[in-house]
């Protein structure tokens, strides 16, 4: 069976899944595609190109427009934990099942799809985004057999809170920007939940008291000492910490009141991100095992809703994939040898010359799917100084207090972290052991790491293992290849443009290395 899933309007994505194996997940920002992107009409026909014949099934999204004349349901809609659609349908000529299902169900349906094997009798799925904020227990035949509604727009609310404090963002504005809520997870690192005082609490009140902030209501907070304060002042960095603190607990209490104790928890939706809030799930001790899938947000809904017509059509979504189910690299230009030098890679020479300060422009295979660099289209450079991570910001246009995140050997993350298990998708936070690593240490003294095994990523693991042999530690800084506000680099005339124009040292592309002469 092959099935070609869509996911409309933003994070627009395409996956192709034949006889159960992920064969590509294509989103629309990646290439240097704008964040957040649309699909268009050539990831359309690359996707119709890749998948090789004509497909069994067409699943579509669900998905709510709101455009200038009226009001529009795509497919099966936004919400409804057991909104589905299916009929016979026609794709140039050959007679398909056509299928849809809710937005909400691609997320409960990609963390089902994507988790590890169990044999559990019953799964809780907690999908918390922009607009959704939910659990629901699954049944070992992945049916719903409860839903448990727990707070609308978490995700919203915590964007709202930076665009409040921002003095840019407009109040006529139609809905909080979806590269907010990132911001202020760095944000609330410098500060405690304590630190906000009774007008502070006051404003977080309110946000949560909400009954929605799509459009954001900034011109009702006028009266709040947060309202156009700045992203930067105390005041905010309190409100974060305190809003995050909230919202954590507002979910965490609703588990423990309607969730049975013992089982596994998948966790999906846009807030599945919040490495702190995950670090936290996992210590909360009501559930045996936690799981966040890669694309935990709206890029991985296109391999839910291929799920969702899987367990439909045979009676199970899994799935078998890996997280580097991107497009190849494009070789469409050389770069120019009177700027690069190009010689086979030596693992040994790149790990000296990271050392000694060199950034480094990292292509390996196919991109990562979701918005986590993980060792295919990275930038990597040496963990030490913090003027490191000053420079990795810089090269990026990334505000300064954002954090840098590092890529670890496994067999190394004990020694310099603190918990030992793996995490390949750098989803967890967890707190720095070495003080030495001054480049990757977040202020609250915690860091998003990525655990690097042969299995996993053998070509990292090389490095990371040369980079050990001559400084001690298998660790380097690992921030996303890509120019601000677009995805992923994916062709070499990008990438010369973007190292040449930002001041990165040295590309490796597979085995090749180019330095700038």
């Amino acid at each position: 069976m092959l099935i070609f899933a869509v996911k409309p309007a933003h994070d627009g994505t395409i996956a192709v899944v034949r006889d159960r194996k992920l064969l590509y997940s294509l989103e629309a920002e990646k290439d240097s595609g704008k964040r957040y992107s649309a699909l268009g009409a050539t990831g359309l026909l690359q996707a119709a190109e890749l998948a090789g014949d004509l497909p069994d099934v067409i699943a579509l999204g669900g998905w709510n427009q709101d455009p200038p004349v009226a009001y529009r349901v795509v497919g099966a809609g936004y919400t409804g934990p057991h909104a589905v659609e299916q009929r016979t349908s026609r794709f140039f000529g050959k007679e398909v099942r056509w299928f849809s299902s809710s937005h909400e169900r691609s997320h409960i349906m990609a963390a089902l799809a994507l988790a590890p094997p169990d044999d559990a009798e019953l799964r809780s799925v907690l999908v918390w985004e922009g607009e959704t904020g939910a659990f629901y227990l699954v049944d070992r035949d992945c049916r719903i057999v409860r839903h448990i509604p727990v707070l609308d727009e978490p995700g919203g609310r915590y964007a709202f809170l930076f665009a409040l404090a921002d003095p840019s963002f407009p109040a006529e504005a139609r809905a909080p920007r979806l590269g907010d809520a990132g911001k202020l997870m760095a944000l609330a690192a410098y500060a405690d939940p304590g630190d906000a005082d009774r007008e502070t609490t006051e404003a977080v009140d309110r946000i949560l008291a909400l009954p929605t902030v799509y459009p954001p209501p900034k011109d009702a907070f006028r009266d709040s000492p947060l309202h156009d304060a700045g992203v930067e002042s105390p005041r905010t960095k309190a409100a974060a910490a305190l809003l995050s603190s909230r919202l954590f607990r507002t979910f965490a209490d609703a588990a423990r009141a309607h969730l049975p104790a013992g089982t596994p928890l998948l966790v999906s939706g846009g807030c599945g991100l919040n490495c702190d809030w995950n670090a936290m799930w996992a210590g909360l001790g009501h559930f045996s095992s936690v799981f966040v899938p890669p694309v935990a947000n709206d890029s991985g809904s296109a391999i839910g809703t291929a799920a969702d017509a899987l367990a439909h059509f045979t009676g199970d979504p899994r799935i078998e994939w890996d997280v580097y189910r991107g497009l190849d690299f494009v070789h469409d230009t050389e770069p120019d040898p009177a700027v690069w030098q190009r010689s086979a890679l030596d693992h040994g020479a790149l790990a000296r010359a990271i050392g000694e300060g060199a950034v480094v422009a990292w292509v390996q295979g196919r991109w990562e799917i979701g918005p986590r660099a993980l060792g295919h289209r990275s930038l990597l450079a040496e963990p030490f100084r913090e003027s490191t991570r000053e420079r990795l910001n810089a090269i990026k246009k990334r505000e300064g207090y954002r954090p840098i995140a590092p890529c670890c050997r496994a067999e190394d993350t004990d020694r310099l972290f603190h918990g030992g298990f793996e995490d390949p998708y750098m989803l967890f936070f967890r707190k720095v052991r070495s003080a030495d690593l001054r480049a990757v240490t977040h202020v609250d003294g915690s860091a998003r790491v990525q655990t690097v095994t042969p299995d996993t990523n053998p070509a990292l693991h090389t490095l990371l293992s040369a980079f050990a042999a001559q400084y001690g530690a298998g660790v380097l800084c690992n921030t996303s290849l890509n120019f601000n506000g677009l995805g992923f680099i994916n062709r070499m005339s990008d990438l010369t443009r973007y190292c040449q124009k930002r001041g990165v040292d040295i590309m490796v592309v597979g085995d090749q290395c180019y330095r700038r002469l």
